[in-house]
């Protein structure tokens, strides 16, 4: 899924858009989103109160926030996330939340202003499944959560701090964390040092997903991620929507764990043919789709870009 389209699904239920005058039908199964365009009268929180007023809202298993910011694109999340705090008693079954489903044509990524989500998802301490899109002033601050079992950060440019405030929350059920890291010229400053914390395997003892994705430094991160203990536990491993070439991509093939992998996703990547015809003999089900062209100059340098920036 790219940041130039909508969710389909989330935490394995199917979303369906939400407004006014339109009855909510399958609370259980389905997950509503909520959304102003740019000309609507209401703000989000006016909508999100009208659906609270329905009688089966009390039912509802999910909310997938869409575009907030109606004809002011630089609005912050703030309000959203107060709105759905201050609603946390009347939404008693809420499984999953994702903040920021806006896809580029309502709003480029990168000017998808969030905030710090820390504090809704302890707001709802029975949620399984939580994310958000967006840029800088991107937190996840003190996050404690024996529920969660899904994490997605989705951004062309994630601040360092929210990598860090991720990597030092205790969340014990967690089973698929997908971080996108984004471009430095919008915001990206995560070295593979910063990531060394979850790399060692100490955290996250249910992992069995991990990506880390549209990032410009995937040779590194794959390097580093070929001979670590993180890759020893679990089934999937998805390096996707980045700069992977040669380098990076041989390493991960002498490594004995990837090849105990079930899936590597690596799509949208700078390997060579030759590379990429070895790393689809290894034994997981490898994705090397979306083999990309660096750029490059009069003097040899080479310039790579992830999938996913602006």
């Amino acid at each position: 899924m790219r940041s130039d389209s909508h969710l389909e699904d989330f935490g394995g239920r199917v979303i369906v858009e939400w407004k006014p005058g339109r009855a909510i039908q399958d609370p259980a199964d389905t997950l509503y989103r909520l959304f102003i365009d740019y000309d609507d009268e209401l703000t989000w929180p006016q909508l999100f109160a009208q659906f609270l007023a329905q009688p089966l809202a009390g039912f509802a298993a999910g909310i997938i926030v869409g575009p907030w910011q109606g004809d002011d694109t630089s609005a912050p999340a703030d309000p959203v996330v107060e709105a759905l705090i201050a609603a946390r008693d009347r939404l008693p079954n809420l499984n999953a939340i994702f903040v920021g489903d806006i896809a580029s044509e309502e709003n480029e990524i990168s000017w998808i202003v969030q905030t710090d989500l820390g504090p809704l998802l302890m707001a709802y301490p029975q949620l399984e499944h939580f994310g958000g899109r967006g840029g800088a002033p991107f937190r996840l601050s003190e996050v404690s959560h024996q529920a969660l079992r899904t994490l997605i950060v989705q951004s062309g440019g994630l601040p360092v701090v929210a990598v860090r405030d991720i990597l030092s929350a205790s969340l014990p059920a967690l089973e698929s964390l997908e971080i996108w890291l984004g471009d430095e010229n919008y915001g990206a400053e995560t070295t593979v040092a910063d990531l060394e914390p979850l790399f060692s395997g100490d955290l996250f003892p249910r992992l069995k997903y991990l990506g880390i994705r549209d990032s410009e430094i995937t040779d590194d991160i794959a390097k580093a991620l070929a001979g670590s203990a993180i890759v020893s536990r679990i089934e999937t491993l998805d390096l996707s929507l980045g700069t992977l070439g040669d380098e990076g991509a041989n390493a991960l093939a002498e490594s004995p764990a990837i090849r105990r992998l079930k899936k590597l996703d690596l799509h949208h990547h700078y390997m060579s043919t030759p590379v990429m015809q070895r790393m689809e003999r290894l034994g997981p089900v490898v994705d090397v789709s979306e083999q990309q062209e660096a750029d490059k100059e009069a003097d040899g340098t080479e310039w790579r870009y992830v999938a996913v920036s602006e």
